[in-house]
């Protein structure tokens, strides 16, 4: 760990020395643990509030993208089938769980994983989601790391939840937890806000981190020392998920393509969700709210929607692309928020608009940085069961409709 001249210096060289304000007050603990969070502030993300660089992140060239469709899969499934489960097999696929966030939309205020589904018995969403990786354990005869991604506000609940109900049924050994980086939240000025005299304010950098976050975790070399060449990334929200599947992993493979992403066809040309296409002749997403009418109602020769296949966050990446992508800088998004914060006179304040920023990785621009990524499309009803909101659309109550007509006991 830096020690205090070490922190001073560095904080310095930032304008940043405000964050020392208060060191003299504080117990050691608290000191060690300000010194702590410090050292592992990356200061160069303050960069993305400079004009220039949020410039330099407007859309290229936006079009339609080919995918493995529906028929496609049907017609191949066999040899699919064959391909993903020898990968499965060799130790060459491991799963990564993106579960840092609380349940706190369902009125929930524990890690959304930990959301009990059922009805007439206990059925948690992490429950759900190893349920659907057992059965390719199954099939496969071969236990399939997961990695589960916390934050820090929710990773010991996460752990101590899994313990307490045994994983499930699943293997402890192959089950690994880590936390995702944080980024410092600031003013609009640039001034690192503190939440307290020995806490800097700070959140979680977005989906996109969750590579780096693993590497810095050291289960990367871990799973790499064991033989494993591709990850499925995967979001806690869908409890039809399927994870590690050979369908999947066999397509993208015999594709030739560097990753993979799990896409549903669109129920409607308004329907809001980010889709896949093409930017600047490169795989990338393009979100609702950033397409024109003409493009959300274009239609191809065949007389289907040109951008029909929505993500629903179900990635397969292959890590030798991903370690390269790590070595350079992925654009960082910088978010308007409310941000809490201690003020001069070391009061707490919780403001009522936004008053600052938050940063941001995204897995889009993750995907922008493959030269190829194949849309594999699933069916909607058999995969796709977000729970986003406590009733309504992506719902609890449409979620637990979904599961009862997948065969799930509630």
């Amino acid at each position: 760990m830096i020690t205090y001249e070490e922190a001073k210096k560095m904080l310095a060289d930032y304008g940043q020395e405000h964050i020392l304000r208060y060191y003299d007050e504080l117990s050691t603990e608290e000191q060690n643990s300000l010194l702590a969070q410090t050292e592992k502030i990356d200061f160069s993300i303050l960069s993305a509030l400079d004009s220039n660089n949020n410039a330099a992140l407007k859309r290229g060239k936006i079009e339609p993208i080919d995918a493995v469709t529906a028929n496609d899969i049907a017609k191949n499934s066999e040899e699919y089938r064959s391909v993903g489960l020898d990968a499965v097999r060799s130790g060459k696929v491991a799963a990564v769980l993106l579960a840092g966030g609380q349940g706190t939309r369902l009125g929930f205020d524990k890690p959304k994983g930990m959301f009990n589904v059922g009805v007439t018995r206990e059925l948690y969403i992490f429950e759900c989601l190893i349920n659907n990786m057992m059965k390719v354990v199954s099939e496969a005869g071969k236990w399939i790391h997961l990695c589960v991604m916390t934050s820090e506000k929710n990773h010991d609940d996460t752990v101590g939840f899994f313990r307490e109900k045994n994983f499930f049924g699943y293997n402890a050994d192959f089950v690994h937890f880590f936390v995702q980086d944080m980024a410092p939240s600031v003013d609009f000025n640039g001034r690192i806000y503190m939440e307290s005299k020995s806490r800097i304010s700070s959140s979680p950098n977005g989906n996109g981190g969750w590579f780096s976050s693993l590497v810095r975790s050291g289960l990367l070399a871990r799973l790499k020392a064991e033989g494993v060449e591709w990850l499925n990334v995967f979001g806690v929200d869908n409890v039809l998920a399927k994870i590690a599947d050979p369908l999947f992993i066999g397509a993208i493979i015999k594709s030739g393509a560097l990753s993979g992403s799990k896409v549903v066809a669109k129920t409607a040309p308004e329907e809001r969700v980010g889709v896949m296409c093409l930017e600047d002749g490169k795989p990338s997403i393009v979100e609702y709210y950033e397409m024109s009418d003409e493009m959300i109602n274009q239609r191809g020769a065949d007389g289907e929607l040109a951008y029909k296949y929505g993500v629903i966050l179900n990635y397969l990446f292959g890590i030798s692309k991903l370690e390269e992508i790590n070595k350079t800088k992925m654009p960082i998004h910088t978010v308007d928020k409310k941000i809490p914060y201690m003020d001069e006179n070391g009061e707490f304040i919780t403001p009522d608009k936004p008053n600052g920023n938050k940063f941001e990785l995204l897995i889009i621009d993750m995907i922008n940085q493959h030269d190829s990524c194949m849309p594999y499309e699933v069916e909607r009803g058999k995969e796709f069961a977000p729970i986003k909101n406590p009733d309504g659309v992506d719902s609890v109550v449409s979620a637990r409709k979904l599961l009862e007509e997948n065969g799930v006991e509630l």
